[in-house]
C-alpha cells in the first residue's frame, strides 16, 4: 500500500515508517525537518522513503501530498499544543476529504482517556483530575465523527520504548472501551473515585510504541473491523480486579 505518515520524525511516526518499509509498503514521510528524518532512518532506509518537506498547516501542500495515497497515519502534534494540535488534525482530515484520489483510510492518535469506561457513560478525559489538555483529543474525535472517511483513532495509555514484559505477551485490543478489566462496582463510584481508580492503574495501560505502530499498519484495509472506531491496547495481565 501507499502510506503517508504525518509527524514522521516523532516517537510513533518514525516507528510506523520503519515497520511499514519492512512490510513492503510504499512509505511517504511528511516532515518539516528532513535532516532529522535521515538521521533517524539511516542511509539505507532513507533511500526507500519518499520525503515531503513542507508546512503541515498549508492546505495545498497537505492536499497534494495525499494524492494517490491509500492511507494516512496522522502522528503529528500532541494534545499539549492546544489549538495548534486541533488545527493540524482538522487540516489533514479536511484535505483527506477534498483530495479525490485519496482512498479515505485514516488513523489518528488519541489517548486512553478517550475510551469508554465500562459500566458507566463516562470517558476518562472528562473526569476530574485528568489534564484539561487531553480534551483536545475529544475535539479531534468529534471532528472525525463529522466526516464520511474510513477512520480509526488509536487510544493507547503511556507509550514506552520497549516492552517490560517477558515474551511472548498477549496484546489485548479493544474497540470503544478500556482494554483492561474494570469491576462492575465502578458504576457505584463518584466521578472523583472513578478517576482515582483509573489513576491507580495507569501502569496497566503502558504499551510499546512498536506495538501501537504495528496495530495501525495491520489494519489499513477499507471497511475493516476498526472502521470509525476508537481502539485501545494493553498487555493482558493476570491481575485480579476488585
Amino acid at each position: 500500500m501507499r502510506i503517508i505518515v504525518f509527524g514522521a520524525t516523532g516517537n510513533t511516526g518514525k516507528r510506523v515508517l520503519v515497520q511499514g518499509l519492512k512490510m513492503g509498503h510504499e512509505m511517504t514521510a511528511f516532515v518539516r525537518n528532513s535532516e532529522k528524518l535521515y538521521d533517524q532512518l539511516g542511509e539505507h532506509s532513507a533511500k526507500h522513503v519518499k520525503v515531503i518537506v513542507d508546512d503541515i498547516m498549508d492546505p495545498v501542500s497537505v492536499g497534494e501530498a495525499l494524492a494517490h495515497q491509500d492511507a494516512a497515519i496522522i502522528a503529528a502534534g500532541h494534545a499539549g499544543q492546544g489549538e495548534e494540535f486541533v488545527r493540524i488534525v482538522d487540516n489533514i482530515i479536511s484535505q483527506c476529504e477534498f483530495q479525490p484520489s485519496f482512498s479515505g483510510r485514516v488513523w489518528i492518535m488519541g489517548g486512553a482517556g478517550l475510551l469508554d469506561i465500562p459500566y458507566t457513560d463516562l470517558i476518562g478525559n472528562n473526569l476530574p483530575g485528568f489534564p484539561p489538555e487531553y480534551r483536545n483529543h475529544n475535539r479531534n474525535f468529534e471532528r472525525l465523527q463529522q466526516t464520511e472517511l474510513d477512520w480509526s483513532i488509536m487510544c493507547p495509555g503511556t507509550m514506552i520504548d520497549s516492552r517490560e514484559h517477558p515474551d511472548p505477551v498477549h496484546l489485548n485490543v479493544t474497540t470503544e472501551t478500556l482494554p483492561v478489566p474494570i469491576p462492575e462496582t465502578i458504576k457505584e463510584y463518584s466521578e472523583a473515585d472513578i478517576a482515582g481508580h483509573l489513576f491507580s492503574r495507569l501502569q496497566e495501560l503502558n504499551v510499546a510504541y512498536d506495538d501501537v505502530a504495528k496495530c495501525m499498519l495491520d489494519h489499513l484495509e477499507l471497511g475493516g473491523a476498526f472502521k470509525r472506531k476508537r481502539v485501545g491496547l494493553a498487555y493482558q495481565s493476570n491481575i485480579t480486579v476488585r
